[in-house]
């Protein structure tokens, strides 16, 4: 992995009492070993595999106006980052679930892209057994699920400052409050909405094949094709190019695919994230609610699955084996 580590600072948020916080600060940064660089690349490998939400610096944003003064080399990187994690604590003070962790700022390049990675981690417990075969506990930073993570792609900030990208951030395994306290914190709002990219992607497909008039079969092998192609790219870390796309699928009609988005106006970018759960929907049918989930191939619509909009009822021909050995047994068994 080639990613090159510039500057990593490490600071600490420790839960004294339930209303206050206090900081644990570093007087220098921490020096590059083998082990703080195997920490970045996993950090920045987990990091990079997970959904994220795209956002952009608000005009107020003091933590934007501290990073624009580091990078100026109007102060150290040290100093902005025991500033940061002073303003972090004093904005995770304001929620009843604050709790304590590890505040990492790593500055690094990857790819010949430059970034400022900001994340709290927790510290977890576990066993270990020494040369000795004793068993002794141990911590261990607990990257894998990290969610109190944010990244500034700080070459599109600078290069691009109308950008609506160069900010991403996980949302939350707790709740939107855990995003809420971490964008205040940064001064950031949130950016290009990367399902809504998605969901036009996916009616621009149906809208263009109705446009064409194709049948049933013929509308979901072009979803097929859509569908192979965005997850190539979801499978190399690579965005959805639309002229690519386009390129990739035969023309229906006079118009291209691309051609035909332009036109009707469904404000796609240029290029956008793949979004896995929402294009699953090209090839799946699939929801959840009251104690009931289905998954289903688009194809097996209208064959041996059949809606009732009237009744909202939805009729089964031919069960999976496991499932109706399941059903066998229990009814055998009344």
């Amino acid at each position: 992995m080639s990613l090159d580590i510039d500057q990593i600072a490490l600071h600490q948020l420790v839960k004294r009492d339930e209303n206050q916080l206090e900081l644990v600060l570093r007087d220098t940064l921490l020096p590059a070993t083998r082990a703080v660089e195997e920490m970045a690349e996993e950090l920045h490998r987990v990091y990079s595999a997970k959904s994220k939400a795209y956002g952009l610096f608000n005009e107020d944003s003091e933590l934007a106006d501290a990073l624009r003064n580091c990078r100026k080399g109007e102060d150290d990187f040290l100093a902005f980052s025991r500033a940061a994690t002073g303003r972090l604590r004093d904005e995770l003070s304001k929620y009843p679930f604050a709790e304590g962790g590890v505040v990492l700022f790593l500055h690094y390049r990857y790819l010949a892209v430059e970034y400022l990675l900001i994340a709290v981690l927790n510290s977890q417990s576990s066993m270990r057994v020494n040369e000795q075969l004793d068993i002794s506990s141990t911590h261990y930073l607990d990257i894998n699920h990290a969610d109190i993570v944010a990244r500034i792609d700080l070459t599109e900030w600078e290069t691009n400052p109308e950008s609506t990208r160069y900010l991403t951030f996980l949302r939350g395994r707790v709740g939107r409050k855990v995003a809420d306290f971490f964008m205040d914190f940064l001064g950031a709002s949130v950016g290009l909405d990367t399902k809504a990219q998605n969901r036009g992607l996916l009616q621009a497909v149906d809208d263009y094949c109705a446009e064409s008039d194709l049948d049933k079969n013929e509308r979901q092998n072009y979803r097929q094709q859509v569908y192979s192609y965005c997850n190539d790219q979801l499978q190399a870390g690579e965005e959805i190019a639309l002229h690519d796309l386009s390129s990739e699928l035969p023309p229906l009609g006079e118009k291209t695919f691309q051609a035909f988005t332009q036109e009707q106006g469904y404000e796609l970018e240029e290029t956008f994230p793949a979004d896995r759960s929402t294009l699953r929907q090209l090839t799946k049918f699939a929801g959840s609610g009251g104690g009931l989930t289905l998954n289903f191939d688009a194809m097996l619509l209208g064959e041996r699955i059949f809606w009732d909009p009237t009744t909202d009822t939805l009729t089964i021909k031919g069960t999976p084996p496991n499932l109706r050995d399941q059903l066998q047994r229990r009814t055998s068994s009344k």
